[in-house]
């Protein structure tokens, strides 16, 4: 088996489920650290900034700090400015995304925007659809942070990011740029802060649609673990393929 110079590691369902750390997922850290392996957590939640994610991470017994977070939300801000741009944004979001905008340089508007970005927000409603809508058919550019329509709960299935972008979508005519997972350029940002290639890095995740597909069309390895939204029986039913699937992180072996 190959051996590994750097890892990108997905949180919900790969090492914790709610505020339940997975067997044997700190062991698995604890080794990437141990051994001095770069590893990054790479999420496509931009609710929250990456100095809270790694706040977390470390309450559930995981070594984390804000530098080892990279969010889709830091995606979206890294796409607007990475030319130096200092754009003008209408942005629909919580305090991840809004954050990350700001820190990177972007000047955050209710008017006359050069983009509009969309991150899950809890407070989504008709005036902010409105005024999304009025921006991009003014030219705006239109940037989601990831395009999950639901997203798992203890009550259910609840509207995901994906749903609040199609409905901007709906009512502008337009498309969104997606920029978190499965989309090739949130797994390039992770590799340039970790300083790794695509072949000696391994993409480490459950899910067959963000993890595994993302990770395989930029060029990286794959590790599937069924401790969250996949099944076996899903990796025989469809065309993505991981290159190694287990039951839990336990039964990894580093070399």
């Amino acid at each position: 088996m190959k051996r590994y110079r750097g890892y990108i590691l997905d949180l919900d369902g790969t090492l914790f489920r709610g505020d339940q750390a997975i067997p044997g997922a700190q062991f698995f850290v604890g080794q990437l650290r141990k051994k001095g392996i770069p590893h990054l957590y790479l999420t496509n939640n931009s609710s929250r900034t990456p100095g809270q994610v790694a706040e977390k991470l470390r309450r559930l017994g995981f070594p984390a700090d804000a530098e080892q977070v990279f969010t889709s939300a830091q995606a979206a801000a890294r796409l607007l400015t990475g030319k130096g741009d200092r754009p003008r944004v209408y942005a629909i979001g919580e305090e991840g995304l809004l954050s990350a905008l700001q820190e990177a340089g972007c000047r955050l508007v209710q008017e006359k925007a050069d983009a509009v970005v969309v991150g899950i927000d809890r407070q989504f409603c008709y005036d902010k659809l409105k005024r999304a809508c009025l921006e991009i058919r003014a030219g705006a550019r239109f940037v989601g942070t990831n395009g999950d329509r639901v997203i798992p709960s203890e009550e259910g299935l609840l509207p995901g990011n994906g749903s609040l972008c199609a409905a901007v979508a709906a009512a502008s005519g337009v498309n969104p740029v997606f920029t978190g997972k499965p989309e090739p350029l949130i797994f390039r940002y992770a590799l340039e802060r970790l300083g790794t290639s695509p072949e000696e890095t391994l993409v480490v995740g459950d899910n067959l649609e963000t993890d595994i597909r993302g990770g395989r069309d930029a060029g990286m390895d794959t590790l599937l673990v069924f401790t969250g939204v996949t099944d076996p029986g899903d990796c025989h039913s469809s065309e993505i393929r991981p290159t190694h699937a287990l039951e839990d992180l336990r039964d990894w072996n580093f070399f």
